[in-house]
């Protein structure tokens, strides 16, 4: 059930709301009739994974409404692609194909235009993927903003790859694949025109090596999630929910870029709930940590990959972090956001 008469700007920020949005109004309906039989219940993860005759897909669709559109380290178009990629790549899904939707707003530069189109040729290349069909739509002037982009993404998964907040069991160590908090401070910066010392770029770069090394390298994963809105905290909070345990981090191991700590510090923000768009979380069986941790830091992002908590049957469905004084907090999801319009 939905409890407000209007959207709210914190129904898109990963949070609380979000979660209720879903569950209250898109579930309910949508999940009345479907026309395949669905893997995992529908809205567990970003993708949704079918079985058909032959083989397993995982689908998945997103839509990118960044403000501003051109930021350091990456931009509206290289968001796009790796954004559906990496949804499609924590669902254990190889990704083949994209589709692109544009929601051009009239009097948008052609040159702006053209630098986005590139740039989303170029991310795909490097993803290893086709943009194969697109649709585009243009709105009067003062009725968008600039451009909007919907992509939609197809993968195929081996038959052996199951992952889910069902595998997950007590003990299972927690391990993320490099430092967080980079995207969303990145945008936050341009946005607000706020200088900090050096330079924060977004971390915006595509998962599927990692996914596919760490499976193919034999490491029990159980699940993933790529940490996008809502950050960290969103992502442990969803899988500590769906899959009835607790989560209990050591923040003194959490990788957090000296630069990132401090524009935090700065604005009052917690990193943990900064959003990231080229980072994952990993929750493996406890024996494969180390190595599933080593396996992270030899790819590129990955060197700051870290073990940074485990999985509890205590206190179900909660997530606590644990200070480097042996203090413990609750880690909630927030009932709004900290920063709209990050991806």
């Amino acid at each position: 059930m939905v409890h407000y008469t209007e959207v709210q700007l914190a129904h898109g920020g990963g949070g609380r709301l979000m979660r209720e949005l879903i569950r209250g109004l898109f579930l309910p309906v949508f999940s009345r009739r479907l026309a395949l039989t669905a893997e995992l219940p529908l809205g567990s993860h970003d993708s949704a994974v079918f079985s058909i005759p032959g083989a397993r897909l995982a689908i998945t669709t997103d839509g990118y409404v960044v403000r501003p559109l051109f930021f350091p380290g990456g931009d509206i178009g290289r968001l796009a692609v790796f954004g559906t990629v990496n949804d499609l790549a924590v669902s254990g899904a190889e990704p083949i194909a994209l589709a692109a939707a544009f929601i051009l707003e009239e009097g948008f530069p052609m040159r702006d235009l053209e630098r986005v189109v590139m740039s989303m040729q170029e991310a795909a290349e490097m993803a290893g993927v086709s943009i194969v069909t697109g649709d585009t739509k243009v709105v009067d002037k003062g009725k968008g903003d600039g451009v909007f982009i919907t992509t939609t993404g197809v993968g195929l998964l081996a038959s052996r790859v199951v992952v889910g907040p069902h595998r997950v069991q007590p003990g299972d160590a927690v391990v993320v694949s490099g430092d967080l908090g980079r995207h969303g401070i990145a945008i936050l910066s341009v946005r607000e025109g706020l200088e900090f010392q050096g330079t924060i770029e977004s971390d915006c770069a595509p998962l599927h090596a990692h996914v596919k090394a760490l499976l193919h390298q034999g490491v029990d994963v159980r699940c993933l999630r790529d940490l996008t809105r809502g950050g960290l905290a969103a992502a442990l909070n969803e899988i500590a929910a769906e899959a009835r345990l607790g989560i209990v981090l050591e923040e003194s191991a959490i990788p957090v870029s000296q630069e990132v700590s401090a524009a935090c510090e700065l604005l009052g923000l917690d990193p943990l709930y900064v959003a990231c768009e080229g980072r994952l979380v990993a929750f493996v069986a406890a024996k494969d940590a180390e190595r599933a941790q080593a396996i992270l830091r030899e790819l590129p992002g990955g060197h700051q990959a870290a073990i940074i908590g485990r999985c509890v049957s205590d206190h179900p469905g909660v997530v606590v972090a644990r200070g480097p004084w042996g203090t413990d907090r609750i880690v909630d999801l927030l009932s709004g956001e900290q920063m709209p319009r990050i991806c």
